[in-house]
Protein backbone atom coordinates (compact mmCIF):
# COMPACT_ATOMS: atom_id res chain seq x y z
CA UNK A 1 0.00 0.00 0.00
CA UNK A 2 2.85 2.37 0.83
CA UNK A 3 4.27 1.72 -2.60
CA UNK A 4 0.94 2.65 -4.17
CA UNK A 5 0.86 5.87 -2.12
CA UNK A 6 4.39 6.67 -3.19
CA UNK A 7 3.33 6.18 -6.78
CA UNK A 8 0.69 8.93 -6.28
CA UNK A 9 3.36 11.56 -5.66
CA UNK A 10 4.48 11.89 -9.24
CA UNK A 11 0.97 12.21 -10.78
CA UNK A 12 0.02 14.78 -8.12
CA UNK A 13 3.14 16.85 -8.77
CA UNK A 14 2.72 16.54 -12.53
CA UNK A 15 -0.91 17.61 -12.32
CA UNK A 16 -0.12 20.64 -10.14
CA UNK A 17 2.71 21.76 -12.43
CA UNK A 18 0.51 21.28 -15.50
CA UNK A 19 -2.17 23.54 -13.97
CA UNK A 20 0.40 26.24 -13.21
CA UNK A 21 1.75 26.11 -16.76
CA UNK A 22 -1.80 26.26 -18.17
CA UNK A 23 -2.50 29.37 -16.06
CA UNK A 24 0.31 31.15 -17.94
CA UNK A 25 -0.40 29.73 -21.40
CA UNK A 26 -4.23 29.84 -21.39
CA UNK A 27 -5.22 32.46 -18.79
CA UNK A 28 -8.55 33.38 -20.44
CA UNK A 29 -11.38 31.95 -22.46
CA UNK A 30 -14.45 33.52 -24.04
CA UNK A 31 -18.09 32.93 -23.08
CA UNK A 32 -21.42 34.51 -23.91
CA UNK A 33 -22.84 36.48 -21.01
CA UNK A 34 -25.69 38.91 -20.42
CA UNK A 35 -24.46 42.40 -19.59
CA UNK A 36 -26.03 45.86 -19.59
CA UNK A 37 -25.24 49.18 -21.25
CA UNK A 38 -26.13 52.10 -18.99
CA UNK A 39 -26.25 55.88 -19.05
CA UNK A 40 -25.83 57.05 -15.45
CA UNK A 41 -27.20 60.59 -15.08
CA UNK A 42 -26.91 62.51 -11.81
CA UNK A 43 -28.88 65.64 -10.88
CA UNK A 44 -26.35 68.13 -9.43
CA UNK A 45 -28.74 71.05 -8.88
CA UNK A 46 -28.98 72.95 -5.59
CA UNK A 47 -31.62 70.88 -3.81
CA UNK A 48 -29.41 67.80 -4.22
CA UNK A 49 -27.06 69.36 -1.63
CA UNK A 50 -29.70 68.75 1.05
CA UNK A 51 -28.22 66.58 3.78
CA UNK A 52 -30.90 64.03 4.59
CA UNK A 53 -28.75 60.90 4.18
CA UNK A 54 -25.99 59.44 6.33
CA UNK A 55 -22.64 57.98 5.29
CA UNK A 56 -20.22 56.40 7.75
CA UNK A 57 -22.22 57.83 10.66
CA UNK A 58 -22.17 61.43 9.40
CA UNK A 59 -24.82 63.50 7.59
CA UNK A 60 -24.39 63.35 3.81
CA UNK A 61 -25.90 65.22 0.89
CA UNK A 62 -28.02 63.54 -1.72
CA UNK A 63 -25.23 63.99 -4.25
CA UNK A 64 -22.68 62.26 -2.04
CA UNK A 65 -25.04 59.39 -1.25
CA UNK A 66 -25.98 59.03 -4.91
CA UNK A 67 -22.30 58.89 -5.85
CA UNK A 68 -21.74 56.09 -3.33
CA UNK A 69 -24.73 54.24 -4.79
CA UNK A 70 -23.50 54.73 -8.38
CA UNK A 71 -20.05 53.41 -7.50
CA UNK A 72 -21.60 50.36 -5.87
CA UNK A 73 -23.83 49.84 -8.91
CA UNK A 74 -20.84 49.89 -11.27
CA UNK A 75 -19.03 47.37 -9.04
CA UNK A 76 -22.07 45.07 -9.03
CA UNK A 77 -22.64 45.05 -12.79
CA UNK A 78 -21.93 41.74 -14.55
CA UNK A 79 -19.26 41.48 -17.21
CA UNK A 80 -19.56 42.45 -20.00
CA UNK A 81 -21.33 45.72 -19.17
CA UNK A 82 -20.69 49.25 -20.38
CA UNK A 83 -21.34 52.56 -18.63
CA UNK A 84 -21.69 56.14 -19.83
CA UNK A 85 -21.79 59.08 -17.41
CA UNK A 86 -23.74 62.34 -17.55
CA UNK A 87 -24.70 65.18 -15.21
CA UNK A 88 -27.90 67.21 -15.23
CA UNK A 89 -28.65 70.82 -14.38
CA UNK A 90 -31.06 73.46 -15.71
CA UNK A 91 -32.84 71.45 -18.44
CA UNK A 92 -29.98 69.72 -20.25
CA UNK A 93 -27.97 66.60 -19.41
CA UNK A 94 -24.29 66.79 -20.31
CA UNK A 95 -22.63 63.57 -21.49
CA UNK A 96 -19.18 63.24 -19.91
CA UNK A 97 -18.20 60.07 -21.76
CA UNK A 98 -19.91 57.46 -23.93
CA UNK A 99 -20.30 53.81 -22.86
CA UNK A 100 -17.04 52.08 -21.99
CA UNK A 101 -16.41 48.57 -20.68
CA UNK A 102 -16.84 48.37 -16.92
CA UNK A 103 -14.50 45.47 -16.27
CA UNK A 104 -11.61 46.90 -18.28
CA UNK A 105 -12.09 50.51 -17.15
CA UNK A 106 -13.49 50.16 -13.64
CA UNK A 107 -10.89 52.39 -11.97
CA UNK A 108 -11.45 55.22 -14.47
CA UNK A 109 -15.25 55.03 -14.17
CA UNK A 110 -15.09 54.89 -10.38
CA UNK A 111 -12.79 57.92 -10.26
CA UNK A 112 -15.05 59.88 -12.63
CA UNK A 113 -18.09 59.24 -10.44
CA UNK A 114 -16.17 60.11 -7.28
CA UNK A 115 -15.19 63.46 -8.86
CA UNK A 116 -18.75 64.62 -9.57
CA UNK A 117 -19.63 67.82 -7.70
CA UNK A 118 -22.45 70.38 -7.56
CA UNK A 119 -19.92 73.05 -8.61
CA UNK A 120 -19.93 71.53 -12.11
CA UNK A 121 -23.43 72.99 -12.66
CA UNK A 122 -23.61 75.75 -15.28
CA UNK A 123 -27.10 77.04 -14.33
CA UNK A 124 -29.13 77.22 -11.15
CA UNK A 125 -32.53 76.17 -12.50
CA UNK A 126 -33.78 72.60 -12.24
CA UNK A 127 -36.23 71.59 -14.97
CA UNK A 128 -36.51 67.93 -14.01
CA UNK A 129 -39.03 66.84 -16.65
CA UNK A 130 -37.17 68.55 -19.51
CA UNK A 131 -33.85 67.11 -18.33
CA UNK A 132 -35.29 63.61 -17.99
CA UNK A 133 -36.88 63.69 -21.44
CA UNK A 134 -33.59 64.78 -22.99
CA UNK A 135 -31.70 62.14 -21.02
CA UNK A 136 -34.09 59.51 -22.43
CA UNK A 137 -33.31 60.76 -25.94
CA UNK A 138 -29.59 60.71 -25.16
CA UNK A 139 -29.82 57.13 -23.93
CA UNK A 140 -31.70 56.14 -27.10
CA UNK A 141 -29.04 57.80 -29.22
CA UNK A 142 -26.14 55.91 -27.62
CA UNK A 143 -28.21 52.68 -27.37
CA UNK A 144 -28.11 52.42 -23.57
CA UNK A 145 -30.53 52.00 -20.68
CA UNK A 146 -31.02 55.03 -18.43
CA UNK A 147 -30.44 55.52 -14.72
CA UNK A 148 -31.62 59.02 -13.75
CA UNK A 149 -30.99 60.09 -10.14
CA UNK A 150 -32.87 63.15 -8.88
CA UNK A 151 -35.02 64.41 -6.02
CA UNK A 152 -37.65 65.61 -8.49
CA UNK A 153 -37.79 69.20 -7.21
CA UNK A 154 -38.46 71.59 -10.07
CA UNK A 155 -36.93 75.04 -9.58
CA UNK A 156 -38.71 77.25 -10.33
CA UNK A 157 -41.88 75.22 -9.83
CA UNK A 158 -43.84 73.96 -12.79
CA UNK A 159 -46.24 76.43 -14.43
CA UNK A 160 -49.98 76.08 -14.00
CA UNK A 161 -50.31 73.93 -17.14
CA UNK A 162 -47.89 71.33 -15.73
CA UNK A 163 -44.85 69.57 -17.13
CA UNK A 164 -44.00 69.68 -20.83
CA UNK A 165 -45.28 66.85 -22.98
CA UNK A 166 -43.03 63.85 -23.60
CA UNK A 167 -42.44 63.65 -27.33
CA UNK A 168 -40.43 60.42 -27.32
CA UNK A 169 -41.68 56.87 -27.75
CA UNK A 170 -43.07 55.37 -24.55
CA UNK A 171 -41.02 52.37 -23.40
CA UNK A 172 -38.41 52.73 -26.14
CA UNK A 173 -35.69 53.21 -23.53
CA UNK A 174 -35.45 50.86 -20.55
CA UNK A 175 -34.16 52.00 -17.21
CA UNK A 176 -34.81 53.38 -13.78
CA UNK A 177 -35.57 56.71 -12.13
CA UNK A 178 -34.06 56.81 -8.64
CA UNK A 179 -35.75 59.26 -6.28
CA UNK A 180 -33.13 60.79 -3.97
CA UNK A 181 -33.89 62.33 -0.60
CA UNK A 182 -36.01 61.81 2.47
CA UNK A 183 -39.76 62.14 2.72
CA UNK A 184 -39.63 64.91 5.34
CA UNK A 185 -38.87 68.47 4.10
CA UNK A 186 -35.33 69.54 4.96
CA UNK A 187 -33.48 72.88 4.55
CA UNK A 188 -31.40 73.44 1.39
CA UNK A 189 -27.81 74.64 1.99
CA UNK A 190 -26.84 77.97 0.48
CA UNK A 191 -23.37 78.81 -0.89
CA UNK A 192 -21.62 82.03 -1.86
CA UNK A 193 -19.84 82.72 -5.15
CA UNK A 194 -16.71 80.95 -3.87
CA UNK A 195 -18.57 77.77 -2.99
CA UNK A 196 -18.53 78.32 0.77
CA UNK A 197 -21.65 77.35 2.69
CA UNK A 198 -23.35 80.37 4.24
CA UNK A 199 -26.51 78.89 5.73
CA UNK A 200 -29.84 77.73 4.32
CA UNK A 201 -32.29 79.23 1.88
CA UNK A 202 -35.09 81.23 3.44
CA UNK A 203 -38.71 81.44 2.38
CA UNK A 204 -38.13 84.77 0.60
CA UNK A 205 -35.05 83.63 -1.33
CA UNK A 206 -36.59 81.13 -3.75
CA UNK A 207 -39.55 81.32 -6.14
CA UNK A 208 -42.61 79.46 -4.93
CA UNK A 209 -44.57 79.81 -8.12
CA UNK A 210 -43.87 79.87 -11.84
CA UNK A 211 -45.14 82.96 -13.62
CA UNK A 212 -44.62 81.68 -17.13
CA UNK A 213 -47.61 81.03 -19.33
CA UNK A 214 -51.22 81.36 -18.23
CA UNK A 215 -52.04 82.12 -14.59
CA UNK A 216 -53.61 79.38 -12.46
CA UNK A 217 -57.39 79.20 -11.96
CA UNK A 218 -58.59 81.59 -9.26
CA UNK A 219 -55.77 84.09 -9.72
CA UNK A 220 -58.36 86.81 -10.28
CA UNK A 221 -59.15 86.53 -6.57
CA UNK A 222 -55.63 87.47 -5.57
CA UNK A 223 -54.77 90.86 -4.18
CA UNK A 224 -53.51 93.25 -6.82
CA UNK A 225 -54.85 91.21 -9.70
CA UNK A 226 -54.92 92.92 -13.06
CA UNK A 227 -55.72 90.92 -16.20
CA UNK A 228 -53.15 92.83 -18.23
CA UNK A 229 -50.40 94.01 -15.88
CA UNK A 230 -50.64 91.55 -12.97
CA UNK A 231 -52.46 88.36 -14.04
CA UNK A 232 -50.78 86.41 -11.20
CA UNK A 233 -51.65 89.03 -8.56
CA UNK A 234 -49.66 91.83 -7.06
CA UNK A 235 -47.67 89.83 -4.50
CA UNK A 236 -45.29 86.92 -4.80
CA UNK A 237 -46.68 83.61 -3.62
CA UNK A 238 -45.19 82.02 -0.48
CA UNK A 239 -44.84 78.31 0.02
CA UNK A 240 -42.33 75.62 1.05
CA UNK A 241 -40.00 75.54 -1.95
CA UNK A 242 -37.14 76.61 0.32
CA UNK A 243 -37.40 73.15 1.86
CA UNK A 244 -36.76 69.94 -0.03
CA UNK A 245 -37.96 66.34 0.00
CA UNK A 246 -38.14 63.64 -2.63
CA UNK A 247 -41.08 64.40 -4.93
CA UNK A 248 -42.04 60.77 -5.31
CA UNK A 249 -45.56 61.13 -6.80
CA UNK A 250 -44.16 63.43 -9.47
CA UNK A 251 -41.27 61.07 -10.27
CA UNK A 252 -43.63 58.11 -10.48
CA UNK A 253 -45.72 60.11 -12.93
CA UNK A 254 -42.64 60.84 -15.04
CA UNK A 255 -41.67 57.16 -14.94
CA UNK A 256 -45.11 56.17 -16.16
CA UNK A 257 -44.96 58.80 -18.90
CA UNK A 258 -41.61 57.64 -20.27
CA UNK A 259 -41.96 53.90 -19.65
CA UNK A 260 -39.15 53.78 -17.08
CA UNK A 261 -39.33 52.09 -13.69
CA UNK A 262 -39.10 53.98 -10.40
CA UNK A 263 -37.37 53.19 -7.11
CA UNK A 264 -36.49 55.21 -4.04
CA UNK A 265 -32.76 55.59 -3.41
CA UNK A 266 -32.23 53.94 -0.03
CA UNK A 267 -29.62 51.17 -0.02
CA UNK A 268 -26.73 51.25 -2.54
CA UNK A 269 -26.57 47.45 -2.64
CA UNK A 270 -30.22 47.26 -3.75
CA UNK A 271 -29.80 49.29 -6.94
CA UNK A 272 -28.19 46.65 -9.16
CA UNK A 273 -30.94 44.03 -8.61
CA UNK A 274 -33.66 46.66 -9.17
CA UNK A 275 -31.99 47.88 -12.34
CA UNK A 276 -31.15 44.48 -13.83
CA UNK A 277 -34.78 43.46 -13.32
CA UNK A 278 -35.88 46.11 -15.84
CA UNK A 279 -32.76 46.66 -17.95
CA UNK A 280 -32.31 45.33 -21.47
CA UNK A 281 -29.95 42.35 -21.22
CA UNK A 282 -27.31 42.44 -23.96
CA UNK A 283 -25.61 39.09 -24.66
CA UNK A 284 -22.06 39.40 -25.93
CA UNK A 285 -18.77 37.56 -25.89
CA UNK A 286 -16.74 38.30 -22.79
CA UNK A 287 -13.37 37.08 -21.52
CA UNK A 288 -13.46 34.66 -18.60
CA UNK A 289 -10.44 34.57 -16.28
CA UNK A 290 -9.44 30.91 -15.86
CA UNK A 291 -6.48 31.56 -13.59
CA UNK A 292 -8.40 31.12 -10.31
CA UNK A 293 -9.63 27.71 -11.48
CA UNK A 294 -6.11 26.66 -12.51
CA UNK A 295 -4.74 27.88 -9.17
CA UNK A 296 -7.38 25.95 -7.22
CA UNK A 297 -6.63 22.78 -9.19
CA UNK A 298 -2.87 23.20 -8.65
CA UNK A 299 -3.46 23.73 -4.95
CA UNK A 300 -5.43 20.47 -4.87
CA UNK A 301 -2.48 18.65 -6.44
CA UNK A 302 -0.04 20.07 -3.89
CA UNK A 303 -2.41 19.19 -1.03
CA UNK A 304 -2.41 15.57 -2.20
CA UNK A 305 1.36 15.60 -2.63
CA UNK A 306 2.39 17.22 0.65
CA UNK A 307 -0.52 16.46 2.98
CA UNK A 308 -2.71 13.54 1.93
CA UNK A 309 0.07 11.13 0.86
CA UNK A 310 2.31 11.75 3.95
CA UNK A 311 -0.64 11.34 6.32
CA UNK A 312 -1.76 8.16 4.58
CA UNK A 313 1.79 6.74 4.78
CA UNK A 314 1.99 7.62 8.47
CA UNK A 315 -1.25 5.83 9.36
CA UNK A 316 -0.29 2.83 7.17
CA UNK A 317 3.01 2.42 9.05
CA UNK A 318 1.20 2.58 12.38
CA UNK A 319 -1.20 -0.16 11.35
CA UNK A 320 1.70 -2.38 10.23
CA UNK A 321 3.64 -1.92 13.47
CA UNK A 322 0.76 -2.72 15.87
CA UNK A 323 0.77 -6.61 15.56
CA UNK A 324 4.51 -6.91 16.20
CA UNK A 325 4.28 -4.70 19.28
CA UNK A 326 1.42 -6.71 20.74
CA UNK A 327 3.26 -10.06 20.17
CA UNK A 328 6.43 -8.81 21.90
CA UNK A 329 4.44 -7.86 24.99
CA UNK A 330 3.05 -11.44 25.36
CA UNK A 331 6.48 -13.12 25.28
CA UNK A 332 7.99 -13.96 28.75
Amino acid sequence: MIARLADARFPSLAFAMAMLVAAFLFPRAEATRNGADLLLTLDITGSMNTRDYALDGAPASRIEFAKRAMRRLVADLPCPSRVALAIFTEREPLLLFEPIDVCENFAAIDAAIAGLDWRMAWEGDSRISAGLFRAVEMARRIDADLVFITDGQEAPPLPAYGAPAFEGEHGKVFGLILGAGGYEPAPIPKFDERGRETGFYGVDEVPHESRFGLPPPGSEQREGYNPRNAPFGGEMAAGSEHLSSVREPYLRQLAETTGLAYAHLEKPEAIAPALLAVAHRRPSRAPVDLRPAYAAAALGGFVILYLVVPLAEFFARRRRSRPATALSRRLP
